[in-house]
């Protein structure tokens, strides 16, 4: 074995998005462009010579290749010692509790989150922290300017070390531990929930039906949910993870998991439905004939979080971002604790998951957590709420109307427009802040416009400023619209529209959500110009 220096070239478009690098598959194929990427966290993060790396993703195509080479690269780099998952085979919130666990300097993980898999998918690589979370700013910023500069890497011409048995191993200098991506997570979830109290449950003839969409939290739902607390053999369905995702697109909402939303119909369905995503942090909530909104689902734990034996000493506060529904912040007011609006990304939570200001947190597509680790958990949410039924004895939709009749309903709905220009994604941004100043008092039909703002974040822990986080325009009578792009497509640009209304009238609550909506669709297309300067007419995807 020995250790190389390879020439290389800079690649230009390495800029990490909100959660890590995400390129098409073929595009990571490319000779050097993996390396360069991982070169630079080296380089940027020089306390991993010497330190405690994990590795791992979330099984689709081109994982298994990557890992070794990040292991051979991180052996080249002098790092001490590296917890690698099983077959490198790790989810996302398992990764942070792993490193957490630990005492990881940092990790590295594999993984285009809900993107779809296979050769002609996507692929996606993020560095984690020490604590946890999601690389800050400072050092994302660190690692793309690293990519624009260097011109050579460091890899271990060693051969591939065999992942598929819990074992260790020496790599040039560096230990290599094969470790159970299961058992640490299991073990946590442990300290957080009443097993004991879900056991009776399903004891007592309930039934889960979790779709792990071919993706890494099957093996974790199957453990969890049918090993240790006794749901019906068959309750985790697709729970081995596949490299394509067995065809699915890994996304749990209800545009892609119609099979879920379909086995939850009718009388015979089970208790509690729910799907997680293709790295195992988001999750999908359903009831018996009965959708639960992100946004619900996160106020609905805030308000409920004392049912919970982790959480029964009670909670700093609860953080959401921009874009997600103003349900929580209606508990915290309720509750005297704190209420945090963040820009979309779970690395701007890990702060106040830091400093104790908060316990819970969520955003509006499908991701939820808490103080446990420092990612959105999909797992944890689904344990939450298996938790919330046995304790109640309710239904899920018997445990959200209540929610709605004492806080009202936040009226909610996510509108995509996929793959459009970017040139024309951002003359559509452009557009709406230069029309900003001229919109409070502007009328819509029956709309009118109460404030409308570029939204700006100063981060209450380290001072930080993060601008240009998305436009809100806030409509007299408690509603908004939310124009931002997204950060996690690898094709073009995604334009998402945030539409929300409030209802306190329970005698309202049953109005179809698209129905309730109605107008403020109208009044985002109208503003925004979507049609006109994008060319569709109608949204991609809504969830």
């Amino acid at each position: 074995m020995a250790i190389l220096n390879q020439p290389t070239q800079p690649f230009a478009g390495q800029k990490p998005g909100t959660s890590g690098l995400r390129k098409k598959v073929g595009v990571f194929q490319q000779p050097h462009y993996l390396e360069n990427f991982v070169q630079a966290i080296f380089d940027a993060v020089p306390e991993l010579a010497g330190g405690v790396l994990v590795a791992g993703g979330d099984g689709r195509f081109h994982n298994r290749a990557a890992i070794q080479t990040i292991l051979k690269m991180a052996a080249a780099n002098g790092v001490a010692r590296v917890l690698v998952a099983q077959d490198g085979l790790l989810s996302t919130p398992a990764a942070s509790c792993v490193i957490r666990k630990h005492g990881a300097t940092g990790g590295i993980i594999l993984s285009a989150s809900h993107n779809p898999g296979g050769p002609d998918g996507d692929f996606g690589i993020k560095y984690n922290a020490a604590n946890g979370g999601p690389a800050a700013e400072k050092i994302t910023d660190a690692i793309y300017a690293r990519t624009q500069s260097l011109n050579e890497y460091r890899i271990s011409n060693s051969a591939d070390l065999p992942l598929g048995e819990l074992g260790s191993f020496t790599l040039e200098s560096m230990a290599v531990e094969v470790i159970d991506p299961v058992a640490d997570y299991a073990e946590l979830m442990q300290q957080i929930f009443d097993f004991g109290l879900i056991r009776a449950w399903f004891a007592a003839g309930h039934r889960i039906h979790f779709d792990a969409m071919s993706a890494i939290s099957g093996p974790y739902a199957k453990h969890i949910l049918e090993d240790l607390l006794g749901a019906a053999p068959g309750s985790v369905v697709n729970a081995v993870p596949l490299e394509d995702f067995g065809g699915h697109h890994p996304d749990p909402n209800p545009a892609h998991a119609g099979d879920l939303i379909r086995a939850m119909s009718g009388p015979d369905a089970a208790d509690l439905g729910a799907a997680s995503d293709g790295d195992a942090d988001r999750n999908m909530i359903v009831g018996r004939d009965f959708l639960v909104s992100p946004s619900d689902s996160l106020a609905i734990m805030t308000a409920q979080a004392m049912r919970i034996p982790g959480y029964r000493s009670g909670i700093a506060g609860v953080a959401r971002s921009m874009p997600t529904s103003r349900a929580a912040d209606a508990v915290a007011k309720d509750l005297g604790i704190a209420c945090f609006e963040t820009p979309t990304g779970w690395k701007f939570f890990g702060n106040l998951l830091d400093a104790g200001l908060a316990t819970l947190c969520g955003e509006e597509s499908y991701g939820s957590g808490s103080n446990h680790v420092r990612e959105k958990d999909g797992v944890w949410a689904v344990l939450f709420w298996l938790n919330l039924l046995a304790a109640t004895g309710q239904s899920v939709e018997e445990i959200v109307r209540a929610h709605w009749a004492k806080y009202g309903r936040h009226y909610y709905s996510r509108h995509d427009y996929e793959g459009i220009d970017c040139d024309a994604a951002n003359g559509l941004m452009a557009h709406l802040r230069a029309a900003l100043p001229g919109l409070p008092g502007k009328a819509f039909g029956r709309l009118v416009v109460a404030r409308a703002d570029d939204f700006a974040y100063d981060d209450p822990v380290d001072g930080s400023r993060t601008s240009a986080q998305g436009v809100r325009i806030e409509l007299e009578g408690d509603s908004r619209v939310v124009f931002r792009l997204s950060g996690t497509g690898t094709e073009g640009a995604t334009l998402r529209v945030y539409l929300e209304a409030f209802e306190a009238d329970p005698a309202q609550h049953a109005v179809p959500v698209q129905e309730k909506l109605a107008e403020l669709i109208v009044l985002a297309k109208e503003v925004a110009g979507i049609a006109g300067r994008t060319g569709r007419s109608e949204p991609s995807v809504i969830a």
